[in-house]
This record gives structure tokens, C-alpha cells and sequence, in this order.
């Protein structure tokens, strides 16, 4: 038998044309698009490094020195850190800041919820009007509505007299300037501010959910309560998601309304972290101490937005 010399790959001639595939051609064509692309944002990267990323460096880096932003730097390490979390009115900020998460979060998107179930559950007409209502506090002045909020707790404002035109006199107390009040006070301004944002959200999820599934439910003799638990709430997965993390930052990052109602009194029982940095840097003069507070800060919204999306995310995410 004759051997079959092995066959060497065909050289194309000169001159002739090599088909490509046409992924190939299609890489080829995206590659100089992907280019202009990145350069379209280039300048909005500047801009985020300048005014967000080059900040919490430097601030960073100033929590490891004790400085009072005129003299010279000194290293002093972990000492700030320290210092936080030794001292009472350091360490209970980060306290209260966690408990006006209950007041500015939970309960507002509870609320939310309860309040998009009775208004589409019920069909009532002009939801417009309702919408705008409830999403007033969000429009307006933190300012204006931290004034408003110190009139009506005051002891001739409108919640005390409420109270009193009840029947309910022993009741009535100065609500911002009871140390076992103060919070819980502040909490609820928070409380009527977050609800509209969180109910706006929930009411642009509930449009998208298939009708369907209600009839569904509906087929199998379930109520509205059911309905809500089981079709609601599964399908406001991702609004309810965003309504927390927006809230917990909300929340924890706290000063307007603290600084205008009772600027963290009595006795230091509303002192949050972020009146405490303004504090320590624009008074007192310890920018480091400041920056480290400020780092902490920044490491517990990091954490509990982290773990918020972890325990909230889906399955087929």
C-alpha cells in the first residue's frame, strides 16, 4: 500500500480574500465604539474621584493624626479609634443613630406598605390627590419641617394641646426636652418624612405586578390579607430593597433635623454621629478625631447596606 504523505496546511495567494467569521468582524467593529464610550465618561469619573473618592481618602488618612486644622499633623496611630469608642458620647452616637434606623426605616416602610394595600385594595378615586398628600414631606425643607416638628412639641404646640382638648392632660409634656422622649421624638419626624418616599415606591412597584396573580389567588379563595402576604410583598422584593438602603443611609447619616430640633440635648441623648463631626471639626478643632468618627460612620452604612441586600436578595439573582 502507498502512504499518504501528511497534508500541509493551504497558503491563500496573494491577492486573494480570507473570509473572517463574522463574531470576529463584529468584535472588530465594537471595539472602537467601546473606546468612545469610556471616554464619554471620563470627565464624570473625574469629577465622582475629585468630589467623592479623594474626600473619604483623605479623610482616611486625617483620622490617624491629630490635627486642628491650622498647625502641623501629628501621627498618633489608632488613638482616635480609640478614643470613639472609649468615650461614652462617641460610642452612644452610634447607639442612637441605630435606633433612629427603627423610626426613619422599619416603620416607614411598614406604613408604606399597609398605606399602597388600603389605597389600591380600596380603589379609592383621586389617588393623585392621596400621592401628593403623602409625599409632601419630601419636598419640603428638612429645615422648615425640623422648626415645624420643635413648634409642635413644644409645650403650648399643637401635639400637647391635641392632648389636652382629649382629656389626656398628663399626658402632655415637653417631648424634645424629656431625655426618655427626645429620641423616640425625633424618630417620628423621621418617620413622617421617609413614609411618601416609601409609599411612591411601593405604588410604582405595584403597577407592575400581573394582575393575573391576583385573580389566581382570588380563584383559590384567598382574601386581601393573604393576597398582600403572598403576592404583594414577594413581587415589592427589589422597591422594598431600595426603600430600606435608602432609608438606613437616611437614617444613619442623620444631622438636619437632629441640629434644628435639639442639637443632640437633653443631656446628650440625641447626639448622633454626624452632629458629633460637625461638632468636634468646626468647634472644637479635632479634625482627626472627627474623621475617624466619620470613617466608623461610613464602615456601619457600608455593613448594614451590605447585609440589607444580602438577606433581600433573590434567588435568581
Amino acid at each position: 500500500m502507498r502512504s499518504e504523505s501528511p497534508r500541509l496546511p493551504v497558503r491563500p495567494r496573494a491577492g486573494r480574500a480570507v473570509a473572517v467569521p463574522a463574531a470576529a468582524r463584529g468584535r472588530a467593529r465594537r471595539a472602537p465604539r467601546a473606546a468612545w464610550s469610556v471616554l464619554w465618561v471620563v470627565p464624570a469619573l473625574v469629577v465622582y474621584a475629585l468630589f467623592t473618592l479623594w474626600p473619604v481618602v483623605h479623610s482616611f488618612g486625617l483620622s490617624f493624626f491629630d490635627w486642628n486644622g491650622l498647625s502641623d499633623p501629628e501621627f498618633t496611630g489608632f488613638d482616635n479609634y480609640v478614643e470613639v469608642m472609649s468615650d461614652d458620647t462617641l460610642r452612644d452616637s452610634l447607639w442612637h443613630a441605630a435606633v433612629l434606623v427603627v423610626f426613619f426605616s422599619f416603620l416607614p416602610v411598614a406604613i408604606g406598605l399597609v398605606t399602597v394595600a388600603l389605597l389600591t385594595g380600596a380603589r379609592l378615586r383621586g389617588m393623585t390627590f392621596y400621592r401628593s398628600v403623602l409625599f409632601i414631606p419630601q419636598i419640603v425643607p428638612l429645615v422648615a419641617v425640623g422648626i415645624t416638628w420643635r413648634w409642635m412639641y413644644s409645650d403650648q404646640g399643637a401635639i400637647n394641646e391635641l392632648l389636652r382638648a382629649i382629656g389626656l392632660d398628663a399626658l402632655a409634656r415637653t417631648w424634645l426636652g424629656e431625655p426618655e422622649f427626645g429620641l423616640a421624638a425625633v424618630g417620628l419626624i423621621g418617620t413622617w418624612i421617609m413614609t411618601g418616599l416609601c409609599m411612591m415606591l411601593f405604588l410604582a412597584g405595584v403597577g407592575h405586578i400581573d394582575t393575573a396573580l391576583y385573580e389566581a389567588v382570588k380563584l383559590d379563595g384567598a382574601g386581601p390579607i393573604r393576597a398582600f402576604f403572598s403576592i404583594t410583598i414577594p413581587q415589592l422584593r427589589n422597591e422594598i430593597t431600595v426603600a430600606l438602603t435608602i432609608t438606613i443611609v437616611a437614617a444613619l447619616a442623620s444631622f438636619d433635623i437632629v441640629y434644628v430640633t435639639t442639637n443632640g440635648g437633653p443631656v446628650d441623648r440625641t447626639n448622633v454621629p454626624g452632629l458629633l463631626i460637625y461638632r468636634l471639626a468646626f468647634s472644637r478643632g479635632e479634625i482627626g478625631l472627627a474623621s475617624a468618627l466619620a470613617v466608623l460612620l461610613g464602615a456601619l452604612i457600608l455593613v448594614a447596606v451590605f447585609l440589607l441586600n444580602r438577606l433581600l436578595r433573590t434567588d435568581d439573582e
